[in-house]
């Protein structure tokens, strides 16, 4: 027995009763309406998943108009509701009408007992189909609404600061791709956050890719998925980060660290627009709006043969530079006031203010780090408070020198730490070449970095 629920209008007793007999073996709920009159009052309407409705309830009249007048009723009332016609008048013309209407289907009295099953069965398989559309696309809605919900807090008031948010309310309304570049910690995520929320998809999804995390032998994998079967851990078929950004943004973060093969396949599915999932031959559109951002010289990487130099071009139509935290010092003491709050409130530490000789030391810091790093050390500095007042001992500021190497209390990480400092500070932050010069993968170097970020 189907689980459906079935309402059957019409002014014939006999009919009700027939259909009545007939379906109740087959669906869990069958109700019967003798008057169409009380279908706008009728309770629970909605609930139902298919209604027989006669279409002529007058005596003399066959016309079929006042069975298309509730039909218009239903369908206003609840629209997703299947319904199908009944008549003992048959018209090509008038069935068609119906189904202009919105009917699912038209049956003829006399009825055959096993087409009329076939009919309102084959009617609640589409109705069944629809619900579960509609449970999917409220699903989906949901999902989109939980991944966009982070919150993009962009604070300052610098002139470095509003230059660039100019150039992005300038272009958020575009589908152009827009390359972001800038230190590590100034806050590229959060710009290409603010593009995607000022932009036509801000409805739909932003996704996120850390390019540097994905080795290279999952690379087409994870951004154009696979079909199962199509290596030895591919149980299932997967949708990549392309597909899954469909009809959003997608954000392709430290795009400096990809090496030349994996460029080759990005630009491939930029210019096409369209991927094709490990494992299979098909072409899959794909409608994106691509944000790269990266910390490397690309310009520099094109000249020295490690950037194609077409790629650079896909990806470069507009060019944002966010500017690092020592160009912004009007809003060095905004960002650390918002983080105060953020951190007074998350460790339950109300009332703390920080002293004018800490506004100072903050303005002084030389912030390497950048905005990432501000936001760790006000994190420490409440955590550790002890008093109301965040005073300089409070905070563990940035060593402008590392130790020597000749010094006994030198570490090993502190030796590799400074090693990949000097290595990039004389390429010029070029991943690959400071990699090659340290003799490690620049999948390495981009760990060892990651991690020296999270222990700053």
């Amino acid at each position: 027995m189907l689980k459906g629920k079935i309402l059957i209008v019409d002014d014939n007793k006999s009919v009700l009763s027939a259909l009545e007999i007939l379906l109740q073996f087959e669906f869990e709920h069958v109700v019967t309406l003798p008057n169409p009159k009380q279908i706008p009052s009728f309770p629970n309407l909605s609930d139902f998943d298919i209604v027989l409705l006669d279409m002529n309830f007058s005596a003399g009249v066959n016309t079929g108009n006042e069975g298309l007048f509730w039909l218009k009723e239903i369908k206003k009332k609840c629209p997703e509701i299947s319904v199908i016609m009944m008549t003992a008048y048959g018209a090509v013309d008038l069935a068609v009408k119906a189904l202009k209407e919105g009917a699912a289907d038209f049956i003829l009295k006399p009825w055959n007992n096993d087409k009329l099953l076939a009919t309102v069965k084959s009617a609640y398989s589409l109705r069944k189909s629809q619900k579960e559309v509609l449970q999917l696309r409220a699903k989906e809605n949901n999902l989109k609404q939980f991944i966009n919900q982070q919150k993009n807090f962009i604070i300052g008031n610098s002139k470095a600061l509003n230059n660039v948010l100019k150039m992005v309310h300038k272009v958020a309304k575009t589908d152009v791709n827009v390359l972001i570049t800038g230190e590590n910690g100034t806050g590229k995520e959060v710009i290409a956050r603010e593009l995607h929320q000022k932009s036509a998809r801000q409805n739909e999804v932003f996704i996120a890719v850390d390019m540097g995390s994905i080795s290279e032998n999952l690379f087409e994998s994870e951004l154009f998925g696979h079909q199962k079967g199509a290596f030895t851990d591919a149980k299932e078929d997967r949708a990549g980060k392309f597909e899954a950004a469909n009809h959003g943004t997608l954000f392709l973060d430290e795009i400096g660290n990809l090496s030349l093969q994996t460029q080759a396949k990005l630009l491939s599915c930029i210019q096409n627009r369209t991927i094709v999932r490990v494992g299979s031959n098909q072409k899959i559109p794909v409608d994106i709006r691509l944000i790269c951002a990266t910390n490397c010289n690309l310009t520099q990487m094109v000249a020295e043969g490690l950037f194609r130099e077409d790629l650079l071009y896909r990806i470069n139509t507009i060019h944002l530079e966010v500017p690092p935290l020592r160009e912004r010092d009007e809003d060095i003491l905004l960002l650390a006031d918002f983080y105060l709050k953020q951190y007074s409130q998350k460790y339950d530490k109300p009332g703390l203010r920080i002293n004018q000789a800490t506004q100072e030391q903050l303005l002084a810091n030389p912030w390497p780090g950048n905005v990432r790093e501000l936001q760790h050390t006000m994190e420490r500095a409440v955590i550790l408070s002890e008093g109301n007042v965040l005073k300089p001992s409070d905070f563990s500021w940035h060593q402008k020198s590392m130790p020597s190497i000749e010094n006994s209390s030198i570490t090993l990480e502190d030796m590799e730490h400074q090693m990949i400092q000097k290595a990039l500070k004389i390429h010029e932050g070029n991943y690959s070449a400071a990699a090659q010069q340290l003799g490690i993968s620049r999948q390495t170097l981009y760990n060892k970095i990651k991690k020296m970020d999270r222990n700053d």
